[in-house]
């Protein structure tokens, strides 16, 4: 798997972080630019559940809660703004943010909570290289450099610690694994799957960068894969790697076969 994940990584048009990460046994299996930092697109949006749930745990918060919703903070790709919401519950912008890359729930949570919190709570729970910058579809930000930060490192522990519910309670712990195995964007990791796999993951992708992270859950081993593409030029072609990669570490560790990509 190695040998056909490197050779994959190497003929690549494009910058390739990734991890392979045996839950079940707790081994690192492979991994290439684990440490550098880059453009986190929405993928930063899961270690922002992770802190609202944990702002919501230590406050006594309901997830019923409604939040005001400005029409001012309507910005694209977005089921709230197609919908002209002007209120919603927590839950609902957890929900969303997640699911479908909400940006103005992920928007008006991080105006909940202050970014300085979100970052505060990203170094308390080990994250090295994680950082927010700037709010979801803030161009005038992203056009002068300022963009939001993580690496492959801290992904793959991010999602150790979800995988191994450290990080809160029992129930928001498997309320994060719930909320991230009803993900409907499945154009990369589950692309080449032919079974139904429970995968826990979150996608991410701006005009240069496409990501996928998250666990695969079967009967024989758990694990969490994370790929993560930059100096991207094609997208779709981007997203075909990340699933020709995913099928081979599928087809290794699930199906017990050697996968060719």
């Amino acid at each position: 798997m190695e040998q056909i994940i490197e050779k994959m990584v190497q003929e690549s048009p494009y910058n390739v972080h990734l991890f392979v990460h045996n839950l079940t046994t707790n081994q690192l299996l492979t991994s290439h630019q684990l440490e550098t930092a880059f453009s986190s697109a929405s993928v930063i949006k899961v270690p922002i559940l992770i802190a609202l749930l944990s702002y919501i745990e230590h406050n006594k918060l309901s997830l019923d809660t409604t939040l005001p919703i400005s029409p001012d903070d309507w910005v694209g790709f977005s089921v709230i703004s197609e919908q002209r919401l002007t209120q919603s519950t927590l839950y609902d912008l957890l929900v969303w943010m997640i699911i479908t890359s909400d940006n103005t729930a992920t928007n008006v949570l991080i105006d909940e909570v202050g970014m300085s919190f979100l970052n505060d709570y990203f170094r308390h729970i080990g994250l090295q290289d994680t950082v927010l910058q700037r709010k979801m579809m803030d161009v005038e930000r992203l056009a002068l450099g300022i963009d939001n930060r993580t690496s492959a490192r801290d992904m793959a522990h991010l999602f150790t610690r979800i995988y191994r519910q450290e990080l809160l309670t029992a129930p928001y712990s498997q309320l994060v694994i719930d909320i991230l195995s009803r993900q409907r964007v499945h154009d990369s990791l589950k692309r080449y799957l032919v079974e139904d796999v429970k995968l826990a993951h979150k996608t991410g992708g701006l005009d240069t960068v496409d990501h996928d992270v998250g666990i695969v859950y079967s009967s024989t081993i758990d694990y969490s894969i994370g790929v993560f593409m930059t100096n991207v030029m094609d997208n779709e072609q981007a997203r075909q790697l990340i699933g020709r990669l995913s099928k081979v570490v599928y087809a290794q560790l699930v199906e017990g076969k050697e996968g060719h990509s």
